[in-house]
């Protein structure tokens, strides 16, 4: 397989994508090989721009108090969660998982832990835990969580994962940035033998192998 395959599949994927109700997103999913997830340096939990954007926005919440908080304000969050919440919005699961699928998180450095504690078996488990607030400002953090997308290995060491790299709205060239944009940082994780291979799939559509006629 090669970096140009990817955008034949993805060309593939929204050919035989099928009309529905919704827009779908577009995932690239990779199958790994030789490759010990269950050491602690090869877990993928990898945080990836897309150049050309998510193609449809999600929510911003930011765990703040204080000037973070009025940061995170300023810079139009469209939720400010304060420190006494925190352990509230943990006992409210129902709420809480629904939270999960509709906003990215961010979290000011000294409540990493108290979020992790009340809140990061939810959304540890639909990989959406909070990035903390360093290096940059709330302003600049939050731009780039809004075209940045999460790839991490699934289950118990399975080696498989899979991320959006956006959606079936968008054109072949874009999606096709975005694909290599995760594709590039993979390899620089795990090298380009530890890839089996790697397919492009619609919400219901069917995946798609990328250079489906070659050998893995």
């Amino acid at each position: 397989m090669q970096k140009s395959d990817l955008r034949k599949a993805i060309e593939k994927a929204l050919a035989e994508k099928g009309k529905r109700k919704f827009t779908q997103t577009v995932e690239l999913i990779f199958n790994f090989r030789g490759v010990d997830f269950s050491k602690p340096e090869n877990k993928l939990n990898l945080d990836v721009i897309l150049p050309k954007g998510r193609g449809k926005s999600k929510k911003v919440a930011v765990f703040a108090d204080q000037q973070f908080a009025l940061d995170a304000k300023n810079a139009g969050a469209d939720l400010v969660i304060d420190a006494n919440s925190i352990a509230l919005l943990g006992k409210e699961k129902k709420k809480l998982k629904k939270m999960a699928g509709e906003y990215v998180f961010l979290a000011q450095p000294n409540l990493m832990m108290a979020v992790g504690k009340s809140l990061g078996q939810v959304l540890g488990s639909r990989g959406n835990l909070p990035r903390p607030i360093v290096g940059a400002t709330v302003s600049q953090m939050m731009e780039r969580l809004k075209k940045s997308v999460k790839l991490a290995t699934k289950g118990k060491n399975l080696p498989v994962a899979q991320c959006a790299i956006g959606t079936e709205s968008m054109g072949i060239e874009e999606l096709g940035e975005n694909a290599e944009a995760v594709f590039d940082r993979v390899v620089e994780k795990v090298g380009f033998p530890s890839i089996k291979n790697i397919y492009v799939k619609l919400t219901m559509g069917k995946a798609i192998k990328a250079g489906e006629n070659k050998a893995d």
